[in-house]
């Protein structure tokens, strides 16, 4: 059973003591969904809210059942759902799952994450979740990466290569090109939106070592957060500088290592100690910055963090890679070792995340 009060700005409706929603009479009528407010064959808003007067009042509220009528001055009429609000509670992302060095991802197998939707359904809620899963059997041919595209969504393409090629015999533009340990990091912190996901797919690794690694960068810094705030506060606000390059190539941004949204929440981990570039010393609080840089730098490569083990030929290492760090300890170049990455875009997994979910229900319904 509904009911409902009225002030000067806003409608409250009380469902019971635990439901109850404070509505302003503006975002009523922004969200009235009649076929004068919106595009009927899209559901894309046409009303404009400067149309109405700011003060706007209702001059009459129904209810019925769970359905909320409101008529307005000028005799227009907009109806709610209390579903509708009920449902704005649900978040569309699953839930955070943090994780230390006992963590080992996931792994699904090519053919049937590509083809079984119900697979790729579990996989994207396991790699949101968790930051990190693995494919395997995928083709151990090059340029495989983009197969991945109608799952994942386009490719982002970035400078260099569409598909980077990564081993000693290629194009030595940073020290992934070597057989050297690769500490943790995230690619193209150079720039001011690097991609948020990342594929590394290893074609061919006949090499003693190598090992891969991956860090829940989230993990480190809800630590951090939780022992040393202040430490934490810094890295959200002070500008690092990040480059890399070639001679044909150059990309450089000056931002904060951590990125919070409106909620003070972390949704941004930019870390790359071999991208860093000299910050001007003058700059205030520098020398905290280095203290807080060099807390982070030791939480970064500790074990307590690192998840190891082997990325093997038709292996693919899928990371969120605002969130987790990746890796490799060094390797004998002995033999042949070739892998090839691409980044793709967090935002088109989780709204395939929810495309699939949607059809699924539709089916059993």
């Amino acid at each position: 059973m509904l009911d409902f009060t009225m002030n000067e700005s806003s409608l409250k409706i009380i469902k019971n003591k635990e439901d109850q929603y404070n509505l302003p009479y503006l975002w009523i009528r922004d969200n009235c969904s009649c076929d004068q407010c919106r595009v009927k064959e899209t559901q894309e808003k046409r009303f404009m809210l400067n149309a109405v007067s700011v003060d706007l009042k209702p001059k009459k509220v129904v209810i019925d059942k769970d359905i909320v009528s409101i008529e307005w001055p000028d005799n227009h009429e907009t109806s709610i759902n209390i579903s509708e609000l009920e449902n704005l509670n649900k978040s569309r992302k699953p839930e955070k799952i943090l994780w230390t060095n006992d963590f080992i991802p996931e792994y699904y197998d090519w053919n049937e994450f590509i083809d079984n939707k119900n697979v790729a359904i579990d996989a994207f809620t396991n790699f949101i979740t968790k930051g990190a899963i693995c494919i395997k059997n995928a083709p151990s041919t090059p340029n495989s990466l983009e197969n991945l595209a109608p799952r994942l969504g386009p490719i982002r393409e970035v400078l260099f290569e569409r598909i980077h090629n990564v081993s000693i015999d290629g194009h030595v533009y940073n020290i992934a090109h070597t057989s050297l340990e690769v500490p943790p990091h995230n690619d193209f912190a150079s720039y001011t939106w690097p991609p948020s996901v990342q594929a590394l797919h290893m074609l061919v690794n006949d090499c003693k070592g190598g090992e891969s690694m991956i860090v829940d960068g989230y993990s480190v810094l809800n630590d951090l957060k939780e022992e040393r705030p202040h430490f934490f506060e810094i890295l959200c606000n002070f500008p690092v500088p990040f480059r890399e390059f070639d001679e044909d190539n150059e990309t450089y941004a000056i931002e904060p290592i951590i990125r919070l949204n409106s909620k003070k929440e972390v949704v941004g981990f930019r870390y790359s100690n071999q991208l860093m570039q000299m910050i001007n010393p003058n700059l205030e609080n520098v020398d905290l910055f280095y203290k807080a840089y060099h807390e982070l730098c030791s939480r970064v490569n500790s074990d307590k963090y690192k998840s190891k083990f082997r990325l093997e030929s038709g292996h693919i290492l899928l990371v969120s890679a605002h969130r987790v760090l990746h890796g490799r300890q060094e390797f004998k170049p002995n033999g042949k070792r070739h892998l090839q990455d691409a980044y793709y875009e967090m935002d088109n997994i989780e709204n395939n995340l929810v495309l699939y979910q949607a059809q699924r229900s539709n089916q059993i319904d």
